[in-house]
């Protein structure tokens, strides 16, 4: 069975390819990438795939039977180009898609659950067999700005109390590898969460524990937020996103109690304080 990982060189893709490396033959997983020179490095075959170049997707498809589509990254556009790559899987006989969607997509209050929700659409109507990983929010979203809450001495955000259930990439990555490796497990749509749930108050008292001083969680408005992660040199649109997502995870949209992650990986999700632990070194 050969497998192809879309988005290969991006920070989920990678991480698919390293394990499935552990489980199966090299030769028998495609590096997918916009940028070949950057898949060198994987140890895997790589082919050229531009979402944005529809006529040259099937035939970088060509002898493929799963495929990984790891949901593209240019928000507003992904709809037509999950399209162009469900289409040219289908006319190269791809047996099997597998695609990394949105925790609760169809209820998701996330400016991101549109697309999803879409693509879903696209692979139900397309007649290629496929799994939908409805994955939750990365831990490395929050964890990516400790050093920072270190350095400032102050955590900040707009999630107020509400309860995130992430987990790592890597363990999302775990997920992923199993899904493309084992039949029986395909032809599912799954709920994708860490098992254990926190808000970024304690997130906050974990990094004091670890750093040996207090950092205090600062809650913010969506405005300030935004533009306090706008003057820390993020793009305006980014920062915008990021503190849409605050507000929404203090509603409950990053929030959820299933165990179905842990379950397909074997093991329990990263804790938070391992999590923490790998960001501030």
């Amino acid at each position: 069975m050969t497998l192809a990982i879309t988005g290969a060189t991006g920070q989920l893709g990678r991480l698919v390819i390293e394990t499935l490396k552990t489980k199966t033959a090299p030769e028998d997983i495609i590096a997918l990438a916009r940028n070949i020179d950057k898949a060198a490095d994987l140890g895997v075959p790589a082919r050229v795939f531009d979402y944005d170049a529809p006529e040259t997707l099937a035939a970088a498809l060509d002898g493929i039977d799963t495929l990984l589509l790891i949901s593209g990254s240019d928000i507003g556009r992904r709809v037509p180009q999950h399209a162009a790559v469900i289409e040219a899987a289908g006319a190269a006989g791809v047996q099997h898609i597998v695609y990394t969607s949105l925790l609760n997509a169809p209820n998701s209050t996330l400016g991101l659950a549109p697309e999803h929700v879409e693509t879903e659409k696209l692979l139900a109507a397309s007649g290629i067999g496929h799994t939908v990983l409805r994955n939750g929010w990365y831990t490395e979203n929050y964890t990516m700005g400790l050093p920072a809450a270190l350095e400032h001495n102050a955590l900040i955000g707009a999630a107020k109390d509400g309860r995130i259930s992430s987990a790592t990439r890597q363990d999302y990555a775990d997920a992923a590898a199993a899904v493309l490796l084992d039949k029986a497990l395909q032809g599912k749509t799954y709920e994708l969460s860490g098992d254990e749930s926190y808000t970024l108050k304690e997130l906050a008292a974990t990094l004091s524990t670890q750093a040996g001083k207090e950092i205090p969680y600062v809650d913010m408005q969506e405005g300030d937020y935004t533009a306090a992660l706008t003057s820390a040199g993020l793009p305006a649109e980014l920062a915008g996103f990021l503190a849409h997502c605050d507000v929404e995870a203090s509603k409950g949209a990053l929030f959820d109690e299933g165990t179905q992650l842990s379950d397909l990986i074997g093991r329990p999700t990263t804790p938070l304080a391992k999590a923490v632990a790998a960001a501030i070194g």
